[in-house]
């Protein structure tokens, strides 16, 4: 493959048992790529072994003053330089595409993931640990996979070179063949060490990625109430540590290169010493003395390849670690996700009522359902759930949207049938007509999502902040996050985005908590004049949009515990009023009672 043929049409299914698993399947996926690099660097090093021989004859033929032969030599070592130079270039070319693919399969691996799992991956891996991922690990990983065809390269002229000497001069062979053993042995003692503190140095590095992260997405509120240097402080001791880590991984370096420097140094002493004691003897002449000296010069060159390749091993493994640590969340919790599709499911998607076996909701199509729980940590688990994600801890069963189980269906026909907005959306920089163009069925158009999500205010602020000076709201430029908005203006431009995809099922969790009391009630009757028809599943425990909807459904301890009107539940269900009106005392009694 080439890099002009990326992205990947499809990165493939990666091995996520474990993080060497995945190395190794990464390697599999790009096999001609490898044996490409395999041969040319062979041929690479191979020249390059030639040359002590072309040398020693050139020294020969001088000794026996031959000009035919030594011009013989010169034509064949000028051969030797450019079929080197060649292979070379091509063997650099080939190994950065094979670099570059593994990186962009990686990424594109976890840009599917992403795409997946949604707002729930941040919620089971940080932020920053995400980003770590996608950025450092990608690129380490990659160096990996490049990396080890070059290390068989050398492999095989390492071992072509010393059968060679063997061959040649056994006393001498077998010297060179033993102190290449002890060179790249030395290094094995040291691996593991070096390999904890790569793995301490990254998480260190994760968590100051993490801070600095949070940190920016929260500037704006840490301004407000004083904590910028709290947070500055935290980053700083975090920077700090990293810094330490980096340096303690640093001195394990150097003393492998220091024994990479030390050992080729001592088995050099030794091959000249005994080739000098052989040619004394008479039993070497000058020119295989030249050569041999010049073959143990070049093992010196695929030693340092062990080296590099050891250290690229040793950077990759916790790297690719933690990307089949966020690789396999979706494979794991969403088991049925790679089986055929339900034989009983529409071939335009499932259609009907949306019901949650686990706890007995059932969202009757076509109406607007509230959804009380007692607990919002809960809520936002079976939001969730209900689009698909499986999220709360040890509750079997898929949800069902008519007879079909969403997670028997293609994730995404699951997503465009059932759409969950968490109670934090995320709004991406760009104009207001880039985050509202999103895939949507063409029965309600921006204005009127505009209008249901009460976001007039919004654009009149983004007329005043449009690029060209045009005062055209949808030419208004959000910033990242849209940070320049109030947070409950952020909050209704979700909901219209929401609102405009008109998607079967709607799931809101708490779509009204950021705004005030006059502009929630006119959200709720927006919501149920525009969603008519349509399955809306609303998560709130605010009275005005309560009283909008056609059912309510009181969620507590895990099942349904009373479905109903509002007004009626809030005369019926004491534990019910008590989570609504937020009353402590009601709270109680309703407790002591059950």
């Amino acid at each position: 493959m080439q890099i002009r043929d990326l992205p990947h049409t499809d990165p493939g299914r990666p091995d996520v048992r474990s993080g060497f698993r995945f190395l190794v399947w990464l390697f599999r996926c790009q096999l001609g790529g490898q044996a490409k690099a395999l041969g040319w660097g062979t041929l690479h090093m191979g020249m390059i072994a030639s040359l002590p021989v072309l040398m020693g004859t050139a020294i020969d033929a001088v000794v026996d003053e031959s000009g035919r032969g030594l011009l013989v030599t010169g034509a064949l070592l000028l051969v030797v330089a450019l079929v080197m130079a060649f292979a070379d270039t091509m063997l650099h070319r080939t190994a950065v595409t094979n670099w570059i693919t593994a990186a962009a399969r990686v990424q594109q691996l976890l840009a599917r993931q992403t795409a997946a799992l949604g707002g729930v991956l941040t919620r089971r891996v940080a932020a920053g640990e995400v980003v770590k991922v996608s950025t450092g690990d990608v690129e380490k990983i990659g160096w990996f996979v490049e990396s080890f065809s070059r290390f068989a390269a050398a492999v095989v002229v390492t071992v072509s070179v010393c059968g060679g000497l063997i061959w040649y001069e056994p006393r001498l062979g077998l010297l060179v063949a033993g102190g290449v053993a002890a060179v790249v042995l030395s290094v094995f003692p040291l691996l593991p060490a070096a390999i904890r503190r790569a793995e301490f140095e990254r998480g260190k590095s994760g968590r100051a990625a993490e801070l600095a992260s949070d940190t920016v997405a929260g500037l704006r509120v840490l301004r407000g109430i004083g904590g910028e240097e709290l947070f500055l402080d935290r980053y700083r001791r975090a920077s700090q540590e990293m810094r330490a880590a980096s340096v303690r991984n640093a001195r394990m370096w150097s003393l492998i290169d220091a024994v990479q420097v030390v050992m080729p140094g001592l088995l050099l002493i030794a091959v000249v010493w005994q080739g000098a004691t052989l040619a004394r003897d008479g039993r070497l002449g000058a020119g295989e003395l030249v050569t041999v000296y010049g073959a143990v010069t070049f093992l010196l060159f695929p030693l340092r390849l062990f080296t590099e390749t050891a250290m690229a091993f040793t950077f990759s493994r916790p790297s690719a670690r933690r990307a089949v640590r966020v690789l396999g969340l979706l494979r794991e919790e969403r088991e049925g996700a790679g089986r055929p599709p339900s034989q009983d499911a529409p071939p335009d998607g499932p259609t009907g009522d949306l019901t949650d076996p686990a706890t007995g909701l059932r969202a009757v199509r076509g109406r607007l359902t509230a959804v009380v729980c007692g607990a919002p940590d809960y809520a936002e688990r079976l939001a969730e759930r209900l689009g698909g994600h499986p999220a709360v801890p040890g509750e079997e069963g898929s949800p069902l949207l008519g007879d079909v189980a969403l997670d028997e269906i293609p994730l995404e026909r699951a997503r465009a049938a059932v759409l969950v907005q968490d109670k934090d959306p995320v709004l991406l920089s760009g104009t207001l007509a880039e985050l509202l163009d999103v895939p949507a069925s063409g029965r309600v158009d921006a204005e009127a999502a505009l209008r249901a999500a009460h976001c007039q205010d919004v654009l009149e602020a983004l007329s005043r902040a449009t690029a060209d000076g045009s005062g055209e709201p949808m030419r208004g430029v959000l910033t990242e996050r849209a940070r320049s908005l109030s947070g409950g203006q952020r909050q209704r431009l979700a909901l219209a985005r929401s609102l405009l995809t008109d998607p079967e099922v709607l799931v809101l969790d708490e779509p009204t908590s950021a705004v005030d009391a006059h502009t929630e009630a006119g959200i709720a009757r927006g919501l149920r004049e525009l969603r008519a028809g349509r399955t809306t599943v609303v998560f709130t425990s605010s009275p005005l949009m309560l009283d909008q909807a056609d059912e309510v459904v009181f969620v507590r301890d895990g099942a349904v515990a009373a479905v109903g009107p509002h007004r009626e539940l809030l005369r019926a269900a004491p534990a019910y009023r008590a989570v609504v009106t937020r009353d402590t005392e009601t709270v109680q009694l309703a407790e002591e009672s059950a």
